[in-house]
């Protein structure tokens, strides 16, 4: 393990909005187990002390305690989901699967709500092909959980950058086969055969999935500054999550490790690149995506979408009206 600091133009890049940096941010790793190597990315003293990021609840511990509550519209590729809680807000992650209503659906774009929301509609894309009712005990016009997330860069881009409909069932149909071959067997389930949902509660994966969770669960715990991350797969950079402050990205890492060792499990078989990639690496690579052409897209409750593209990558950064600030920046491999 070692840790450099980051450019002075990468730390301009991270922090260029209420979240100043009192000293350059940095990056350290690699931390590796088999095929998953993660790169930490710190938080300078302010950041890491900002304590109006940590004060979020997540879609999926908001939907637990009832806080929330995402519904069906009728609408395939639209849903709602609305904050029930009287004083904390909810930041819902562009990749979080809803499970239940007529069909199992992934979320495509951030949202920040404010307590007491009202119904607000939502981007969402199906993760399960043919079922259009309700699952034997789960209600067909509501979702009960969000406790899995996207995992690999096609359905990643499907979902977030395509935002096509076909991409992300042709994108789900490769991940389901990827993963069978990885495992050794079928990981359709037999109730709903192209939901992704259940494949990713498929015994043999969550065993798979437990291996790198255990070796790597405990890097954000273990680094109270780190506000985010970088990952490779086969020793290649695959994508990367950074957030305002540590407390944000500790509660949403358990859930970012889950999906990203499910794509380690998947790319088994590609085969390993011929060296691991170095902090360089890493530092490059988020300069090439923040440098990269933008657009911005207006969302709902004040929500700005700004979307970077090149050849190589595809970056967003989720930006709120009420604060004027960046809650989410998401990297992608294409």
């Amino acid at each position: 393990m070692r840790s450099v600091l980051m450019t002075a133009a990468l730390a301009m890049a991270i922090s260029h909005s209420s979240v100043a940096a009192a000293s350059e941010p940095k990056v350290s790793g690699p931390y590796a187990h088999d095929n998953l190597t993660i790169f930490l990315i710190h938080a300078d003293a302010a950041a890491a002390g900002n304590a109006a990021t940590g004060q979020y609840v997540t879609l999926d511990e908001a939907l637990a305690d009832e806080q929330a509550m995402v519904y069906e519209t009728g609408d395939v590729n639209e849903l709602a989901v609305e904050n029930l809680s009287k004083d904390r807000t909810l930041f819902i992650q562009a990749g979080d699967i809803v499970k239940g209503g007529r069909q199992d659906r992934v979320l495509s774009v951030d949202l920040v709500l404010p307590p007491g929301s009202g119904r607000t509609p939502i981007t969402a894309f199906c993760v399960e092909h043919g079922r259009w009712t309700g699952r034997s005990n789960e209600s067909a016009g509501s979702f009960d959980s969000a406790d899995k997330s996207l995992a690999g860069k096609d359905l990643k881009l499907a979902a977030k950058a395509a935002r096509s409909q076909q991409d992300v069932w042709n994108a789900v149909a490769k991940t389901q086969a990827m993963l069978g071959a990885s495992l050794g067997e079928d990981v359709a389930a037999a109730e709903s055969p192209t939901s992704l949902q259940l494949t990713l509660e498929n015994k043999k994966l969550e065993a798979a999935i437990a291996d790198h969770v255990a070796a790597l669960a405990t890097l954000a715990d273990g680094h109270g500054d780190a506000i985010g991350y970088v990952y490779a797969v086969d020793g290649r950079i695959s994508g990367g999550d950074v957030y305002p402050s540590p407390a944000l990205f500790r509660k949403l890492w358990p859930r970012l490790l889950a999906a990203d060792a499910t794509e380690a499990v998947a790319q088994r078989a590609e085969g390993a690149a011929d060296r691991t990639p170095t902090i360089d690496d890493v530092v490059a690579f988020l300069l090439a995506a923040d440098g990269a052409e933008s657009t911005a897209e207006k969302l709902p409750a004040g929500v700005t979408l700004i979307s970077r593209s090149s050849d190589d990558v595809a970056a967003f950064e989720t930006r709120t009206a009420a604060s004027d600030s960046w809650v989410h920046r998401s990297y992608i491999v294409k």
